[in-house]
């Protein structure tokens, strides 16, 4: 069903985020240029999914389901 699509993607968005805090650590830290870049990537990725997302909620609330 859609619900569990929907908060199949959430759990993406989280473990995508948990996925990225060794990034974080090593650009702002330590500098790591490369870390950055996959820091950079990810976001990306995230934004992508989010809008997914969003736009999954809205089509349902439109639906009026």
């Amino acid at each position: 069903p859609k619900k569990q699509i929907i908060m199949s993607r959430f759990a993406q968005v989280k473990d995508l985020i948990l996925s990225l805090e060794g990034d974080f650590e090593k650009f702002y830290e330590k500098g790591n240029q490369a870390a950055g870049t996959r820091v950079r990537g990810g976001l990306q990725q995230l934004k992508t999914l989010a809008q997914e997302i969003r736009t999954e909620v809205q089509n349902k609330k439109n639906a009026g389901n």
